[in-house]
């Protein structure tokens, strides 16, 4: 079968199509005939060895120090059961899912098994396999962190990155639970995050969210680059301040701000789980969730793939169709 590998870390060429195995799959397992994967940035960061300024080190020590330890990147996918471990009880060959493999990565193949208890599920019905690739890592991203951030209804919810991955998912559920939401993005995207049901956007390149006065429950940074020292004052004084990626300096002044004021901040890892996949499954297919995807890529063309998403250009995400 094919498979996409990076056996060395670099530029996006180090990302090589080869012919491996196909797997067989286990007695708990189910063998997934992959139709849809994305492009992340977390892709990227494995590809290149890179990661948010101050933790390259560390980031060396858990993911390889001279090469990746796990050739196959890619993190979410969507296709059809081929065949099923004698063992299986959830699903049946033929079942159509979707699925989060998280930082264990592995999904730059035709063909995975894995196991029925893992975060695996039906996918919606009115979904595209790319579709339901694309909705997974974002919307089970933003799912933890507005939960984490006690969102209920009624609440002011300031969302900074709202057209990425994490932030338009962030948007729509937002929206979902009853907030008044600001998207913060760029001009070009000010159309977009307001079909997502932003209340109001804020076009960054020409205004501050932190000068006009407006007070917020939550203010959701999905991409890491608000202004710590003047977000807070945008901030009700026990609302919460949600941090989804950052630098060491970032996380200093996090650090900071949680020591010093009654302002609560969450940051922290995704805690990925099956029902949480199942619980945005029923919000896609009641239409309280959709996916968003900027551009989509054939398996051959992955390389090309990784250098869009670099740009840091994109309207949602990049989606690679792995088989008809």
């Amino acid at each position: 079968m094919k498979a996409i590998v990076c056996t060395k870390y670099g530029p996006p060429e180090v990302l090589q199509l080869r012919e491996i195995e196909k797997p067989v799959p286990k007695d708990n397992e189910v063998l997934i005939k992959v139709h849809a994967i994305t492009v992340t940035k977390y892709d990227c960061w494995m590809r290149s060895s890179t990661a948010p300024t101050g933790f390259g080190i560390l980031m060396r020590l858990a993911t390889g120090i001279r090469k990746p330890k796990q050739p196959i990147l890619g993190t979410e996918l969507a296709g059809e059961i081929e065949s099923v471990g004698k063992d299986v009880k959830l699903f049946k060959k033929g079942d159509q899912v979707f699925g989060y493999l998280g930082m264990s990565m592995g999904a730059y193949v035709e063909y995975i098994c894995l196991p029925e208890n893992g975060v695996l599920a039906i996918k919606p019905a009115n979904m595209t396999y790319e579709e339901a690739a694309a909705v997974q890592q974002g919307a089970l991203t933003a799912l933890f962190f507005l939960r984490n951030g006690n969102i209920k209804s009624g609440q002011k919810v300031l969302v900074f990155g709202a057209s990425g991955g994490v932030g338009n998912n962030a948007v729509q559920l937002a929206k979902y639970f009853g907030a008044e939401v600001t998207g913060v993005c760029s001009t070009k995207k000010l159309d977009m995050v307001k079909s997502l049901g932003a209340d109001k956007v804020i076009d960054y390149t020409k205004e501050d969210f932190t000068q006009n006065g407006e007070i917020y429950d939550i203010v959701f940074d999905t991409v890491g680059k608000s202004s710590v020292s003047r977000s807070k004052r945008s901030l009700k004084t026990e609302g919460f301040y949600l941090f989804t990626t950052f630098g060491l300096p970032k996380l200093l002044q996090i650090l900071w701000l949680k020591m010093t004021s009654s302002k609560k901040v969450f940051m922290g890892t995704l805690k990925e789980r099956t029902e949480d996949l199942i619980f945005l499954r029923e919000l896609i297919e009641n239409g309280e969730l959709k996916a968003i995807i900027d551009r989509t890529y054939p398996l051959e063309q992955i390389a090309e793939a990784h250098r869009y998403k670099e740009k840091g250009h994109a309207k949602g995400k990049i989606v690679i169709t792995v088989q008809g």
